[in-house]
């Protein structure tokens, strides 16, 4: 890996909020390289109770507007989780997770040096789609 991921210090679960949780995955969307002309949101989608944790899904929306086409022709989901332990000590970081939308791979911030490309090939492959119904 010729280039450092950048991470950012997780919070732990005894501090974790959904709102907080927000923040800090648009405080790790900060730190990827992807250009200015992509605009996102973020927003909280559901909590899930699993045996031996909860696990907090985030869905974040990226488009590209321009002044053309200022309401993009498709965007791309990013889904990440939070998940947090029942049994592992609370002073722990939450474990963080996301998988791009039409992909069932899983990626972890902290071993992932995320892709613009990525992105696109999301869009390209929906406009794609569109023109032939």
């Amino acid at each position: 890996n010729e280039y450092a991921i950048k991470n950012i210090q997780w919070i732990t679960g005894n501090s974790f909020t959904v709102e907080r949780g927000r923040q800090q995955i648009e405080e790790c969307i900060s730190t990827w390289d992807i250009p200015a002309s992509w605009l996102h949101w973020s927003e909280f989608l559901r909590e899930e109770e699993l045996k031996y944790s909860k696990r907090y899904h985030y869905r974040v929306c990226w488009s590209i507007p321009t002044r053309r086409k200022p309401i993009p022709r498709a965007t791309a989901s990013v889904y990440f989780v939070i998940e947090i332990s029942k049994i592992k000590p609370a002073a722990l970081p939450v474990e963080v997770f996301f998988t791009l939308e039409a992909s069932r791979l899983i990626h972890r911030p902290e071993q992932c040096q995320f892709r613009e490309k990525w992105l696109k090939d999301i869009i390209e492959n929906k406009i794609i789609l569109m023109e032939r119904l």
